[in-house]
């Protein structure tokens, strides 16, 4: 068979474009991490997690379980950390060393030379088989040597039996300590366990004390499984059966395995997710692409790429000064993703604010489910990213401590439904200021997750009982109050606070308005999807419309509180006065564009400089705005300034939050559903004027591939997961074809068109185009 000269360049074309896209997707960097919070790289199954140091002569691996909580339904507690592998070996500093984690395969590699041998390793944790496996391989037989500790954070025994070694303990005797003060009402005690199984081909393994020790192997493989007997049963006091017959069934099974069908089944397992979404925003040079992570951030940053440089990294704009690197862009997008599948799997906890990975037992924040926007921000982006599994430990968490949310709020205002306060433990019990609308803005969450699969099980038995409680809580806690400019009377929320600043409390705050104006929108809407209820849903709707809404103060900004008193000097990382724009729906350019002027107003007052999370929001408060512009100048300057060298946000400390919702911005630059229609391209900025994304998701259950050119759409593909009407915004005219077949549009408006579509069909979209 004869191959045409244009067809090996098109064969060339796609093995270049295959290989710089595997490329992009790779952390890599040629010395092994000294530091866990800047340099260790993490993998994880959603449940159990590890960080990886990568070092030669010693290795060291500090590993988690997402429910090692202490706590309990008074007190939120604290995650805690739950032990460390240290893995000595007979092998001295190594050249061409090189430790990458490869985010297409959540696997994390490290080869050097030692002695003339070449040593591979191979690190990743695998949710189909409930195991982290750790595989040691050289090209020379007899090289592996050495010793291997486990280590547990709570002082358990370690017992070495055989090829094994367990730790076992429970949470009896450790608690929270909140500025040395000991904080342990009425603890829920877990039972926790740790095994770590070593499989050996050719020379020698033997215990010694706590110690395996292992003698001219071949290969070794290392086999480590973890957890708790943590329960979301409240009715079963928060626990189960001893975790230890589940972990010793897990090595057991996994041993009777080879390595490459455990890895097969991982890697599989994860790109079912990962595998969704593929995006291009730019090219960066090749030359750029070979270099370490680290040295790209630091030509990123414009400091220079001097090896052992110091970085600083600020709560402030530190300054985009560096040299462009979009797939450096598109890398941290995907690494979101990736922190998203490893930490948050159906079945597991949601994320915390360290996501999984936590090595302290007096972690900062308690590492816990922040509510006042944290872990709000942790899930703007799954369902937009194509990570929808990835939402239910979010929803689960949250039906599992209604009850006892629901009796500390009746205790404390008397009123039915419930509240939370900012800090919030997996047994319900919540801590610092009560923050009456952080529940609501959960609420969104769960809404969204609705909003994006229409999957209406889902909200008849998780979504719609949350929010009804909320409603009543809403109904109970707002009072009629005389309207501030004189006419008739509004609704407001008594005693409420901005967080984290102004008065303690006061009437009418924004936050705690804007966050009632969505759930009770929601709840109307879920109502009448579901046909119930019917009374309620007049009543919200007649409140809803009764709030005293957004309103512009003095210098024409948004009002945090009713008083007009903001400062233009506040620098405050908070926005809670703007969550109208952003995660609501209340402000918008396309509907009441005065108060989105007023946002901008607002948001140019409170400057760029920012902590990580912080800056991350206002990315996507500009994209809401429709600036792209300046909503990349923010990424900019967020990796340059405010992410570490692995990736991790820094707040600082590092915390999770910042990098998902760096995640969400880039969705949001690209496609915008919130409005009810679906906006392609609505804030792109002139950085990514040629690109493509495949698998980016709307509202209504819409999976979108597209591509632009010069900051226009080029050609799009629509699939529609529940057969819904499409309502499609389009900055010029546009074609739809199904099949080859045009498809009838209604026009809504200007530039908004609707169309039917069909359950699992594909809709071409493409610029109309007139013929003279």
């Amino acid at each position: 068979m004869n191959i045409t000269t244009a067809a090996i360049a098109l064969l060339c074309a796609s093995l270049t474009q295959v290989a710089t896209a595997t490329e992009n997707r790779v952390l890599w960097y040629d010395t092994p991490a000294t530091d866990w919070q800047t340099q260790a790289l993490p993998l994880g199954n959603g449940s159990l997690g590890c960080m990886v140091f990568g070092g030669i002569e010693n290795e060291h691996i500090q590993f988690n379980h997402d429910t090692l909580w202490v706590g309990s339904e008074k007190d939120t507690g604290s995650y805690h950390a739950l032990g460390d592998i240290n893995i000595k070996l007979n092998h001295t500093a190594g050249k061409n060393y090189r430790r990458e984690l490869d985010l297409s395969r959540a696997v994390h590699t490290i080869t050097y030379e030692s002695n003339d041998t070449h040593f591979k390793r191979e690190y990743f944790s695998s949710n189909p088989d409930q195991i982290m496996v750790f595989r040691f391989t050289a090209d020379k037989k007899s090289a592996q040597s050495g010793t291997i500790t486990l280590t547990d954070a709570h002082d358990a025994k370690v017992v070495a039996k055989s090829n094994r070694l367990t730790a076992t303990s429970d949470t009896r005797n450790h608690q929270y300590y909140y500025h040395d003060k000991a904080l342990w009402p009425d603890p829920i005690i877990l039972n926790f366990e740790s095994q770590l199984l070593v499989l050996n081909e050719g020379g020698s393994v033997q215990t010694d004390g706590n110690t395996i020790s292992f003698s001219d192997c071949n290969s070794l493989t290392i086999l480590v499984s973890a957890g708790t007997d943590y329960s979301n049963q409240r009715a079963k006091g928060w626990t189960s059966a001893h975790p230890h017959k589940r972990i010793t069934a897990n090595l057991d099974t996994a041993a009777t395995k080879p390595f490459a069908d455990l890895l097969r089944n991982h890697v599989s397992d994860y790109q079912s997710l990962f595998n969704r979404l593929q995006i291009d925003i730019g090219t960066t040079p090749a030359a750029k692409l070979k270099l370490p992570t680290d040295a790209r951030m630091r030509t990123y940053r414009g400091k220079g790429a001097g090896p052992g440089e110091k970085v600083v990294y600020e709560a402030s704009a530190a300054g985009a000064t560096g040299e462009p690197d979009p797939d450096l862009e598109e890398l941290m997008f995907q690494y979101a993703r990736y922190l998203m599948i490893s930490c948050s799997r159906p079945g597991c906890m949601p994320s915390n604010l360290q996501g999984l990975w936590n090595n302290s037992n007096k972690p900062p924040w308690r590492c816990d489910y922040h509510s006042d926007v944290n872990t709000q921000m942790n899930y703007w982006f799954v369902e937009q990213a194509n990570l929808s599994d990835c939402f239910t430990p979010l929803s689960e968490w949250l039906f599992s401590i209604r009850d006892v949310r629901k009796e500390q709020t009746l205790a404390h205002f008397k009123k039915r439904g419930f509240a939370m306060r900012a800090e919030n433990g997996v047994f319900g019990g919540s801590t610092h200021k009560w923050s009456v609308g952080d529940a609501s803005w959960l609420a969104n969450n769960i809404w969204d997750h609705y909003a994006y699969t229409l999957d209406k099980e889902y909200l008849k038995t998780r979504a719609y009982p949350i929010m009804k409680d909320l409603f009543m809580f809403w109904e109970d806690h707002l009072k009629e109050i005389p309207s501030p400019d004189g006419k008739g009377t509004v609704l407001v929320a008594p005693d409420g606070w901005s967080p984290e600043h102004g008065p303690k409390k006061e009437d009418g705050v924004s936050f705690d308005q804007q966050l009632a104006w969505d759930l009770l929108s929601n709840f109307a809407k879920a109502s009448e999807t579901l046909g119930v209820d019917e009374k309620e849903r007049k009543k919200a709707i007649q409140m809803r419309d009764q709030l005293l809404g957004p309103q512009i103060g003095k210098w024409g900004q948004i009002k945090e509180w009713m008083v007009d008193r903001d400062d233009p000097n506040n620098k405050h990382r908070h926005l809670s006065h703007l969550i109208a724009v952003h995660p609501g729906r209340q402000i918008s350019p396309l509907t009441t564009p005065k108060l989105a002027e007023a946002a901008k107003v607002s948001m140019n007052a409170r400057g760029d400089g920012a902590t990580g999370w912080s800056k991350a929001w206002k990315i996507n408060m500009w994209t809401r705005l429709h600036d792209g512009n300046r909503a990349h100048k923010l990424l900019r300057e967020m990796l340059s300034g405010n992410v570490y060298d692995n990736l991790f946000d820094a707040h600082p400390p590092f915390q999770i939050d910042g990098n998902f919702g760096y995640a969400s911005g880039v969705c949001e630059m690209l496609i915008q559903s919130h409005m009810g229609q679906i906006q392609l391209l609505p804030a792109l900025p002139e950085a990514w004027a040629d690109g493509q994304i495949k698998g980016l998701r709307a509202r209504g259950a819409f999976e979108i591939d597209m591509q632009w050119k010069d900051g226009k759409l080029t050609e799009a593909v629509i699939r529609s997961g529940q057969g819904s009407d499409c309502i499609l915004r389009a900055a010029t005219p546009v074609t739809v074809k199904q099949n080859g077949k045009t498809v009838k549009m209604k026009q809504l408006e200007k530039g908004v068109v609707s169309f039917p579509t069909e359950l699992g069909k594909q809709y071409q979209i493409s610029p109309h185009t007139h013929k003279n």
